[in-house]
């Protein structure tokens, strides 16, 4: 199985995809740990990418696709994966189709976590202050003003991403603001539709109801077709029997 989560920051795509990945058996891939182990491993490709971060620059679709192609290729991704945060524009997710393409693979499903971003952002205020309240270190990109630009920049870049999935028959909306069982029960029914619609007999066709309409009417043009017939055979038996029937003696008039 092959998913991708689409979600902003906060809505629990890295919770769920944990819980998919012990369910189906296989990895969760995020892009950022991609890019660490690619560099820590010291790939051809982990390589680029360090010299392109160490400078302070956004890490090219084109790299970011090859570390994905590198990872994919790994045993323990031959049952499928779930991408948790890639891709984030029409652009990186044709350069996925092409790829998977290139493999004879395709996506089984886009997971779409749809919350309310009012909520998220009073839900990360309360917990940084919970945090300060317990004495616990709070990073510095942990706060409300943070995670509103994260979540404009999510929109403006996974809105057009959310519509291409759509037009595919692939996006599969969630409510992520549910609880954790009540979201992840939510995502496997949704995963399991489709298999069930493959697996079950397909219902027998309907006809429309213009053709049952043309097909009553024909019906009963054929009925009156018919009851016109039998009266004139009726009628004509009769005339045939009053023209054989022999001519009664009158009776003589009695006298009084």
């Amino acid at each position: 199985m092959r998913l991708v989560l689409l979600g902003p920051p906060g809505a629990g795509k890295g919770t769920q995809a944990e819980k998919l990945g012990d369910r189906h058996g296989i990895p969760r891939l995020s892009t950022g740990d991609m890019l660490r182990a690619a560099v820590a491993e010291g790939t051809p490709i982990g390589l680029k990418a360090k010299d392109i971060m160490a400078r302070g620059e956004l890490v090219p679709d084109p790299v970011v696709i090859a570390i994905i192609a590198d990872r994919i290729k790994q045993p323990d991704a031959e049952k499928g994966f779930i991408l948790d945060g890639f891709p984030r524009t029409v652009a990186q997710a044709e350069a996925l189709e092409r790829l998977l393409a290139q493999r004879g693979l395709k996506l089984d499903g886009v997971i779409e976590f749809q919350v309310n971003e009012g909520i998220l952002v009073n839900r990360i205020d309360a917990r940084i202050g919970q945090m300060r309240a317990r004495g616990e270190p709070v990073r510095a990109d942990d706060n409300p003003d943070v995670l509103k630009q994260r979540l404009s920049a999510y929109r403006g870049q996974t809105a057009p991403l959310i519509d291409y999935y759509r037009a595919k028959g692939l996006l599969k909306p969630i409510d992520g603001m549910r609880t954790i069982e009540e979201v992840t029960e939510a995502i496997r029914r949704a995963l399991e539709a489709p298999e069930k619609a493959r697996t079950q007999p397909a219902a027998p066709r309907r006809k429309s109801g213009k053709a049952r309409g043309t097909r009553s009417k024909a019906s009963k043009a054929r009925k009156a077709a018919r009851s016109k017939r039998k009266s004139k055979r009726r009628a004509k038996t009769a005339k045939k029997a009053i023209k054989t029937r022999p001519k009664q003696a009158r009776k003589p008039a009695r006298r009084g």
